[in-house]
């Protein structure tokens, strides 16, 4: 193909930009090349400089990136909603974590918790950080919590899988991308926080054209289906 569109990513959205990568380049006559890191890590490069054409991450970390002259302002474009799950190694017995008390017991009767880096990592590994202060059990889970290195090969499903963990907490769209382990649910009410993901324009944008069409196809009937697939509710 003659151009190619370079996506800086959330490795959340992994599996959904893999879904709609054949149509895109096909519809659109653009090669679709993605780098995919934690949302927060990724916000932190740009911000020092990381160049592309668009980046998909947290809609709070567009908006930053905007203020500070790294994102083209009003270019966001609002994708999708993730929540946080829970997972456990397949066959294991499931949690009952339909409650807040029954998810903190759970973390307490595991004896590891895998999970994404509250530094420099994603999203999810700093709003649990500070869930963890707030339900009291932040030094009861000290010496049991494992920080997956982030990216795809990172992602906490593989060590549930490889039997490292006892138990996942990570995006539900990053557990769902690993077959063979069991996801319990989202977390529950009082304990959940939600993530919108969307789509900014860089200000380095070398193809402003093909980014705007990547934003559309995100956000079009066609992919809402894809979303809800691959763990996401369409924004």
């Amino acid at each position: 193909m003659p151009h190619a569109i370079r996506v800086l990513s959330s490795t959340a959205m992994k599996t959904t930009l893999e879904a709609i990568k054949p149509a895109f380049e096909r519809e659109s006559g653009f090669e679709l090349t993605v780098t995919f890191a934690p949302s927060v890590r990724l916000s932190q490069e740009i911000a020092n400089g990381l160049s592309g054409d668009a980046a998909i991450i947290t809609a709070p970390q567009i908006d930053k990136l905007a203020t500070s002259g790294r994102m083209v302002p009003g270019s966001r474009a609002d994708i999708a909603v993730s929540q946080i799950g829970l997972a456990v190694r397949a066959g294991e017995p499931h949690p009952d974590i339909a409650t807040v008390d029954g998810f903190r017991q759970a973390l307490l009767s595991a004896r590891s918790i895998g999970m994404s880096n509250p530094v420099g990592g994603g999203r999810s590994g700093e709003y649990l950080h500070g869930l963890f202060e707030t339900l009291g059990i932040a030094e009861a889970l000290a010496g049991k919590l494992f920080y997956g290195p982030g990216g795809p090969e990172g992602l906490i499903g593989l060590y549930l899988k490889r039997g490292e963990v006892d138990i996942g907490l990570q995006q539900m769209p990053e557990l769902m991308a690993v077959p063979g382990i069991d996801i319990v649910g989202p977390l529950p009410s009082g304990a959940q926080s939600e993530t919108l993901f969307s789509l900014g324009v860089m200000t380095d944008c070398s193809q402003p054209d093909a980014a705007a069409r990547l934003a559309a196809t995100l956000r079009s009937d066609a992919a809402r289906p894809i979303l809800r697939a691959n763990g996401f509710e369409p924004a």
